[in-house]
């Protein structure tokens, strides 16, 4: 089975974390995420993070440290999922791969429909 790393951010601002719900016509469309992507051949886990967001979300932040390293396997692939702590500085917020997005208390982030 192939492993895809990919990496994510859990952004920050004023005591709330960001997350971005997928397009329903991607794979795991509805679900809500926090924002990231695929890791490019020879690219740095941080330069993977800060590209994915400028792209997805015309977003900057703050790559503040690594924060959990997750493995989950899907039915025809794995992904080695690497988050990091960030902060955010700006965004447009510009929804190029995901069709919404909140800022959730980190308390309740379980009560809604996370992919898994």
């Amino acid at each position: 089975m192939a492993m895809i790393k990919v990496t994510c951010g859990l952004i920050f601002s004023e005591e709330k974390v960001f997350l971005c719900r997928r397009n329903p016509e991607k794979s795991l469309g509805g679900y809500w995420e926090f924002p990231g992507g695929k890791v490019e051949p020879q690219e740095s886990l941080k330069a993977c993070l800060e590209r994915e967001l400028q792209e997805e979300l015309d977003m900057d932040v703050d790559v503040i440290r690594h924060f959990l390293t997750i493995l989950h396997d899907y039915e025809d692939f794995s992904i080695e999922l690497v988050s990091f702590l960030c902060d955010l500085k700006s965004s447009t917020f510009s929804m190029k791969d995901h069709d919404a997005y909140e800022w959730v208390d980190p308390t309740l982030i379980l009560d809604w429909k996370l992919a898994p």
